[in-house]
């Protein structure tokens, strides 16, 4: 089973993801939050489901529609760990700046 650690940026993810909840008045937005963490759990059975992207990266597609996220990481084979960047939601145009780099 592999490790999943999440980036301390990820916690600006959700905050920013609370927000836009909060001021579209989403009944239960923490319960959102608990959904994606959820949803990544399966990394640690299937560390390579996700889509391939650039620089060695994957995204996991989490549900759909206004429910629907997308969660950047890094699997790491040689110490079987799984490394989530950055998440966002579908209907985002991409992923947050981070001191001016993307993640």
């Amino acid at each position: 089973m592999s490790g999943i650690e999440l980036a301390a940026e990820v916690g600006e993810d959700f905050d920013r993801i609370l927000d836009h909840l909060a001021k579209y008045q989403v009944e239960n937005p923490g319960l959102r939050i608990r959904e994606i963490i959820e949803a990544l759990n399966v990394l640690e059975h299937n560390p390579l489901i996700g889509r391939p992207v650039n620089n060695d990266k994957r995204e996991l597609v989490i549900g759909r529609r206004s429910h629907g996220y997308v969660a950047l990481y890094r699997y790491v084979a040689r110490i079987d760990t799984v490394f989530v960047l950055a998440v966002r939601s579908q209907r985002e145009a991409g992923y947050a700046e981070r001191g001016g780099q993307r993640p």
